[in-house]
């Protein structure tokens, strides 16, 4: 478990930068450039990120169970989980009204995602997983908001065909994932 805390760490560490070092981050960006800013960004993300699902895989060998979810939360999960892939897809689709309207769909997903999983996993492992997503999502979202209200963001214009399109790659996505993905790359069946 220790390396998916270390991974975790990396990983929601460094994407935590802007919400607790906003002028850190700005002068970084300033000095360095853009560019290898981000690059720089997306390395130790991708590290940090392979680390944890590494050490995620290696805490399900030798689980510590804290408590057993009923059966029936997976139904819930399943549900929930068709809201968070339409608004991860509304967070790159450009023009759509659910991003204008919802400012950071990105956090909100994930903090459906985290929130979701964690009321069907009873390891703690896993609690330490997703309560950790879950908490970082919620403070960067806060954030967001915060830096929205100091700068507001250029109005976003909208189209229908945007917004239709966010929602029909969202719930092809999710099928896909949902009845192939998750079980493949997860090892745990959504449907069973």
């Amino acid at each position: 478990m220790t390396i998916m805390i270390i991974g975790l760490l990396i990983f929601l560490g460094s994407h935590s930068a802007r919400i607790f070092a906003e002028s850190w981050c700005q002068q970084q960006i300033a000095k360095r450039g853009e560019t290898s800013w981000k690059i720089a960004y997306s390395a130790v993300s991708i590290v940090g990120l392979g680390i944890a699902i590494y050490g995620f895989g290696q805490m399900r060998l030798d689980p510590l169970f804290i408590w057993h979810p009923p059966m029936g939360l997976r139904h819930a999960v399943a549900l929930l989980m068709v809201p968070a892939f339409i608004m991860l897809v509304a967070a790159y689709v450009p023009g759509n009204a659910i991003k204008a309207k919802l400012g950071h769909p990105m956090m909100l997903s994930v903090k459906i995602w985290a929130f979701a999983h964690l009321l069907v996993n009873g390891r703690l492992g896993d609690i330490i997983f997703f309560a950790a997503f879950l908490i970082w999502a919620i403070l960067a979202f806060k954030a967001a908001k915060k830096r929205d209200r100091l700068t507001p963001p250029a109005p976003l214009s909208t189209n229908k065909k945007a917004t239709v399109a966010t929602v029909l790659v969202g719930l092809i996505a999710y099928v896909v994932f949902a009845f192939y993905l998750h079980t493949a790359l997860i090892g745990v069946p959504v449907f069973s």
